[in-house]
C-alpha cells in the first residue's frame, strides 16, 4: 500500500458511476487519458482488475464492486471533514445537483431557479428532472425530491408539502365521448397512466384508488408526456392540480368525487446537510414550496 494514491479513488468512483471514460472525464474536469491512467494506477497499486473494458463501456468486476462501498465511505468522510474543518461549510459556491420528479422539477422548480442563482452567484445549479429516484449514496444528486420518506440510508428527510391530484381530460375528449357521471363509467373510457414496470415509486400507482381494476390503455413514462397526451385528447389521466392550473386545454372530470393526495419530501445525505451550498439550496426549495402551498393544495377543478 506504500504506493497507493487515495486521490485515485475519485477517478475510480467517477468511472464506476458513469460507466464511460469520456463521461467521467467531463464530470471531473479532466481529459479521458488522465482518467484512464489514474484508474490503471489504482489497479496496479491494488494488484487487481477493477473494471472489464468493453466496447460499450467500463463494467465493474467483483473486486470493483467491493471497492465502491469503501471508496464511497472515504468520499463521504472527506466531504464531511472539508465542511467541518476546511471551511467549505461557509462557502456559498460550487455545484449543487437536485434530483426531482419531472412534474415538480420541470414545472415548479425550474422556473424558480433563476432567483436562487441571483441570490447566490457562486452556485452552479444542476436540476435532474426525470421520472426516477436519484441515489444520494451514489452521489447522483446532493438533494432529492421524493414522494415518500426514505426507508434506509444515512439521509435526512423533511416533508415539503402535500399536493392534490384529480382526473382530467381535454374539452374535446369530454365532448366527443360518452358522459362520465360516476367512477364506474370510467371503464368505458380510455385511461392514460404510467408504464407498469417503470413506475419508480408506488405512490404513482393511482388508478386503483380511483376505481379498482382500472388499467391505462395509453402508458407513458413521464408526467410531462402524460399532460401533453391528455391535452391532445388521448384520454383521461390523473394529474396533479398544480400542473394543470391555468391551462385551458385540460378540464376536471368527476371533480367532486375523484381527489387524491400525495406528499413531496426533500432528502439530503446526512453528511451534506450542513455544507453551505447544499443547505442554501435546500432552504430555497423549502421556502419556495411553502410560499406556493395554496397552489399545491388547490382542489381539482378549483
Amino acid at each position: 500500500m506504500s504506493h497507493f494514491d487515495w486521490d485515485d479513488l475519485r477517478f475510480f468512483l467517477a468511472v464506476a458511476r458513469a460507466g464511460r471514460l469520456t463521461v467521467a472525464a467531463r464530470r471531473l474536469g479532466a481529459d479521458h487519458a488522465t482518467v484512464s491512467r489514474r484508474v490503471t494506477a489504482l489497479e496496479s497499486a491494488l494488484k487487481t482488475t477493477l473494471f472489464d473494458r468493453r466496447p460499450q463501456g467500463y463494467v465493474l468486476t467483483a473486486h470493483g464492486e467491493r471497492l465502491v462501498s469503501a471508496a464511497e465511505a472515504i468520499e463521504t468522510a472527506a466531504m464531511a471533514a472539508s465542511a467541518d474543518i476546511g471551511g467549505a461549510d461557509l462557502a456559498l459556491s460550487g455545484t449543487v445537483r437536485v434530483g426531482a420528479p419531472d412534474g415538480f422539477g420541470s414545472l415548479f422548480l425550474a422556473p424558480r431557479l433563476g432567483a436562487l442563482a441571483e441570490r447566490h452567484p457562486g452556485l452552479e445549479l444542476q436540476l435532474v428532472a426525470m421520472p426516477r429516484l436519484l441515489s444520494l449514496s451514489k452521489r447522483e444528486a446532493d438533494i432529492a425530491i421524493a414522494l415518500g420518506p426514505p426507508k434506509e440510508g444515512r439521509v435526512v428527510a423533511r416533508k415539503l408539502t402535500d399536493y392534490r391530484l384529480g382526473l382530467y381530460a381535454s374539452p374535446g375528449y369530454v365532448a366527443g365521448h360518452a358522459p362520465i357521471r360516476a367512477r364506474d363509467d370510467l371503464f368505458e373510457h380510455r385511461l392514460i397512466g404510467y408504464i407498469d414496470d417503470l413506475i419508480f415509486m408506488p405512490e404513482l400507482d393511482y388508478l386503483d384508488e380511483v376505481c379498482r381494476g382500472l388499467r391505462p390503455r395509453v402508458q407513458l413514462s413521464s408526467l410531462v408526456a402524460q399532460i401533453e397526451a391528455t391535452a391532445a385528447g388521448a384520454g383521461l389521466c390523473v394529474l396533479p392540480a398544480f400542473v394543470v392550473r391555468g391551462r385551458h386545454d385540460l378540464v376536471p372530470v368527476l371533480a367532486d368525487d375523484v381527489s387524491l393526495t400525495r406528499t413531496f419530501w426533500l432528502i439530503v445525505h446526512a453528511e451534506l446537510r450542513d455544507v453551505a451550498r447544499v443547505r442554501a439550496t435546500a432552504d430555497f426549495v423549502v421556502e419556495q414550496t411553502k410560499a406556493a402551498r395554496s397552489l399545491f393544495m388547490e382542489a381539482p377543478g378549483a
